[in-house]
C-alpha cells in the first residue's frame, strides 16, 4: 500500500504518468531562488539551454555568467564569489562538472567551504544515446568523499525544484544531481522534502526488505513494490534524496525490517548503496543487495533499453529482493 501522508502522485502507476526531466526543476528552482534572495547568480559552461538555465539568464542578465568551455574556470570564479557572499550554481554536464573540474572544485570550494551549488545533469546512464563519455555514473561517488560536501539526488522534476531552493539556503557546498530525460513525476506540491531526512514511499503491512532509492530510478523500486506485494512480500520503499549527510534512521529502520536492497542510476562501487552498507557497518549490518552499474561503463542505446540490459528494471529489483530475504 501505499502511504498516504507522503502525499505521492496518485498516478503514479498510471501509463500516462506526467513525466519532466529533473532538469526542468532545477531550471524553475534557481529563478525561484534568485527571487528569493538577489546574491543568487548562476554560471553555466556554454550549456545553458541542456541546463535549464537560459531562462534565468533572461531574467537576471546581470546575474548569469556563461564562462564558455571551461569547467575549471567556472569552478574557480564560483568559489571566489562563494566566500565573497554571494550563492552561486554552477551548471553543466556531470561528465564535465564535477568531472572534469573534479581538482578545482575540491582545493578552491570544498577546503574552504565556499558557499557554492554544483549541479551535475545528464547523470545516469538514461543519458542514452551519447554514450559512456557522457553517462556520468561515477559523480555521487567522487563528491560525497569530499569534505565540508552535501550530496542531493531528486527523484522527481518537483522534488528537483525544492531541492534547489533547499541547497540555496544551505551553507557550504551542496552537490546535486539530474538526469536528462523525462521521468515520471512521483511526489506533489505536499510531499515532504527536507535536506538530510528521507522519506517513506511505500510501506507493507508487515516489511521483509527495506528498499532505498534516490533519484528517478527509485520509480521502478516502486513498481517492483507492487509487483512484490502481489506475491505477498512486504518491502519499505524509502527515498533517500539525500546521500550525504545520510539519514541515520537508515539504520534503525533497516536493523528493524533485517535486509536491505539500494537501488540508484550509479556504480554500485561508493554511490548510495556504499554509504548505506558503510553507515550499517557501524551499527547492525544485514544482507544486502545493490542495484546499478556493476563496476561496467554504459553504452550508446535508448535509456529504457539501457535500465533493462544492465539490471535496473523492476523484475532485477524484484529479483535482489528475493535474493537478499534468502539470506535473512
Amino acid at each position: 500500500m501505499l502511504k498516504k501522508e507522503t502525499n505521492l502522485n496518485s498516478k503514479i502507476f498510471d501509463e500516462d504518468v506526467l513525466q519532466k526531466p529533473t532538469r526542468d526543476g532545477y531550471g524553475d528552482g534557481i529563478i525561484l531562488a534568485g527571487e528569493e534572495d538577489k546574491n543568487v547568480v548562476v554560471l553555466t559552461a556554454d550549456l545553458s539551454d541542456s541546463t535549464r538555465t537560459a531562462e534565468f539568464a533572461k531574467k537576471f542578465p546581470d546575474r548569469f555568467f556563461e564562462v564558455g568551455i571551461a569547467e575549471q574556470n567556472m569552478a574557480t570564479i564560483a568559489s571566489g564569489l562563494g566566500i565573497s557572499g554571494k550563492i552561486p550554481f554552477i551548471s553543466s554536464y556531470a561528465t564535465f562538472s564535477p568531472g572534469r573540474n573534479w581538482e578545482q572544485i575540491r582545493t578552491t570550494i570544498s577546503y574552504n567551504d565556499s558557499n557554492v551549488k554544483i549541479a551535475g545533469h545528464h547523470a545516469g546512464i538514461s543519458v542514452g544515446p551519447d554514450g559512456a563519455t557522457h553517462q556520468a555514473i561515477e559523480d555521487i561517488a567522487t563528491m560525497r568523499v569530499m569534505a565540508n560536501m552535501k550530496v542531493i539526488v531528486p527523484c522527481d522534476s518537483i522534488e528537483a525544484r525544492k531541492a534547489t531552493v533547499a541547497s540555496a539556503k544551505i551553507w557550504g557546498p551542496v552537490y546535486l544531481r539530474f538526469a536528462r530525460e523525462k521521468t515520471p513525476i512521483m511526489t506533489t506540491e505536499d510531499t515532504p522534502f527536507i535536506p538530510g531526512k528521507a522519506e517513506v514511499f511505500w510501506e507493507s503491512k508487515k516489511p521483509e526488505v527495506l528498499i532505498i532509492g534516490a533519484g528517478p530510478i527509485l520509480h521502478n523500486a516502486l513498481l517492483a513494490a507492487k509487483i512484490l506485494e502481489k506475491e505477498k512480500i512486504g518491502v519499505m520503499v524509502l527515498n533517500c534524496h539525500t546521500i550525504k549527510p545520510l539519514d541515520k534512521k537508515i539504520a534503525q529502520l533497516a536493523d528493524k525490517i533485517g535486509a536491505v536492497v539500494t537501488v540508484e542510476e550509479h556504480q554500485v562501487l561508493g554511490g548510495l548503496g556504499g554509504a548505506v552498507a558503510e553507515l550499517l557497518a557501524k551499527t547492525n549490518p544485514v544482507p544486502m543487495e545493490f542495484i546499478g552499474m556493476q563496476d561496467t561503463f554504459g553504452e550508446s542505446g535508448e535509456p529504457a533499453e539501457l535500465i533493462k540490459k544492465y539490471k535496473m528494471a523492476p523484475v532485477d529489483i524484484v529479483s535482489a529482493v528475493k535474493r537478499a530475504l534468502k539470506r535473512k
